[in-house]
């Protein structure tokens, strides 16, 4: 530690004791968020099944905590806020940002990650002055665009994919702006839903800022906003020890995502990651250029992805914030797979793409942490280890399903397999890498939906073979009772997820609509009694099985 960081602690009154407590107060405010908004939410995608993330940021927009939440939000969100930031101050000193602000957004080009995902941002003031922010961002299961769940797979530009919202505030001073909240509903199937989740998340970022006030009253502002860069620091501090075992050089990965929804045909990702010292960067020349379809990612989404392959590597006890990415640099090409621009259609970009970024990400970083590994004394046997031990490769998609029809949407991702490793076999039905929600409980989906669920099972046949074999993905087919609509975005159909050390791959995945396969990513018209079926990709294996 620096001596001015210690000087600056000192000055501030914040021993250990009272950092420990701060450090953990701050992460309880972004679950005590999280949890607010998933209790006061009213569209199941939330309520249910928790498809939204909370974080608290500092005045310049730095990231010091977050709740247990999406990985692709929270990666992310540090753009809403930077935006949100630059607007204000861009506005004359009488419409900066003040106390009960609440700005909103989605657009992927200004803040956002992909539509249905909608931000809100709001400063946290104390006595006057800005000292933070609270942000949280939830799955909106209609935003309006082309088809019911504004995730259609045949996008060909972003305005196709529903109400793009820039940064605009939707409550000033603590007044909502009643005119803005109905020009967003009206833009959905299903508005009261629509307002009630975004009144909800309006709600946890409030309940952030008394939080954070009786911190400041409790300890002293000072004493809290030293907190926050220390907890900064900290996770500086023990992600860039962790880089500094890796061995300088160059290690590269490769794979592909399957269609675009526009062109069922391979598209190329290519990554090379390169040590240095304490430091990583991420590069992906080589990559596709941006695509017709709508797998395209924004800067941020992609940043994300490659925040939570790095955070991946390090121990559990390491806190999550801006401070622990400070060693990743992240080089794109702009207009690129990886850097979409405007008009790009991005929606499976988010929950695709992302998925395939952080798998290749980590297959490199995989080969950092072997060659770490076996240059150690002693080999890769040698008494205690303190490099991480990756497992093999999890389903790897997110099993987008959209069905809707008149007046409702049904939102879910399906959960698969995750791989094995050398701790163990790799857990069944769960989501794994840029996702981390529940699944919509059979009960809720057929109380509020003209559905019926025919088949939820565990597959065991999907686990990929191993000492320590994949988890099985699971089968869910759904009986619709009226005339829909259905989108499904998908990968792994082909390419199956990897195993290791001598593991079998899992199984790939597989949709129909009565036994009418389908391709990866596809929209379509169903007629009532129309039997959609999705089954999902196993976990590949760890170890030559035996």
């Amino acid at each position: 530690m620096d001596d001015r960081a210690g000087e600056n602690r000192q000055a501030a009154g914040l021993d250990p004791v009272t950092l420990s407590v701060l450090s953990s107060a701050l992460a309880g405010i972004a679950e005590e968020m999280g949890t607010l908004l998933v209790r006061s939410a009213y569209s199941s995608n939330i309520k249910e099944r928790r498809d939204c993330s909370a974080a608290l940021f500092d005045a310049t927009g730095r990231m010091v905590a977050q709740a247990a939440h999406v990985p692709v939000h929270l990666g992310a969100l540090y753009e809403s806020v930077r935006v949100v930031a630059e607007r204000a101050a861009a506005r004359s000193p009488e419409a900066a940002d003040g106390p009960g602000d609440v700005w909103v957004l989605n657009d992927p080009f200004a803040g956002g990650n992909h539509l249905p995902d909608v931000t809100l941002v709001s400063p946290l003031d104390f006595e006057g002055e800005i000292v933070g922010y609270a942000a949280t961002r939830a799955h909106h299961s209609d935003m309006g665009g082309m088809r019911p769940g504004s995730m259609p797979a045949d996008s060909r530009e972003i305005f196709a994919e529903g109400l793009i919202i820039p940064p605009v505030r939707l409550v000033c001073a603590g007044v909502w702006q009643e005119d803005i909240l109905d020009l967003i509903c009206a833009n959905s199937r299903t508005p009261d839903l629509r307002r009630g989740d975004l009144r909800a998340q309006a709600a946890a970022n409030r309940l952030a800022g008394v939080r954070l006030a009786e911190l400041a009253e409790r300890h002293g502002v000072r004493t809290v906003l030293a907190a926050f860069d220390e907890v900064l620091r900290y996770g500086e501090r023990r992600s860039r020890a962790l880089v500094a075992l890796l061995p300088d050089g160059s290690y590269e990965a490769a794979s592909e995502l399957e269609g675009d929804g526009a062109d069922d045909v391979d598209i190329p990702l290519r990554v090379r990651v390169t040590i240095a010292g304490d430091g990583l960067t991420v590069d992906f020349a080589g990559t596709s250029p941006a695509v017709r379809g709508n797998v395209n990612c924004p800067r941020a989404v992609t940043r994300s992805a490659c925040c939570f392959a790095l955070r991946v590597l390090l121990p559990d006890d390491v806190p999550a914030n801006d401070g622990t990415y400070a060693p990743l640099t992240v080089v794109t090409e702009p207009g690129s797979l990886v850097d979409a621009r405007r008009p790009s259609a991005v929606v499976a970009g988010n929950v695709e793409t992302s998925q395939r970024i952080a798998d290749t990400v980590l297959a490199a970083l995989g080969a950092a942490v072997d060659a770490a590994r076996a240059a150690r004394p002693g080999g890769p046997a040698a008494g205690a280890d303190p490099l991480p031990v990756l497992p093999a490769q999890g389903q790897g998609t997110m099993n987008n399903l959209v069905i809707g029809g008149d007046g409702w949407t049904y939102y879910e991702t399906l959960a698969g397999g995750a791989g094995g490793s050398a701790r163990g076999p790799g857990p069944s039905g769960v989501h794994v890498g840029m996702t981390n929600t529940l699944n919509t409980p059979i009960e809720a989906l057929e109380l509020e939906y003209p559905m019926r669920v025919e088949r939820y099972e565990l597959d065991e046949t999907t686990a990929g073979a191993g000492r320590h074999p994949g988890g099985a993905g699971l089968v869910r087919s759904i009986r619709v009772l009226a005339p829909a609509t259905l989108s499904v975005l998908t990968d792994r159909r082909r390419h199956a997820p990897q195993g290791a050390e001598g593991g079998a791959p899992g199984a790939v995945g597989h949709n129909d609509v009565d036994g009418d396969l389908l391709p990866p990513k596809t929209s379509r018209p169903l007629t009532a009694g129309s039997v959609v079926t999705i089954r999902t990709p196993g976990g590949g294996g760890w170890g030559t099985p035996g």
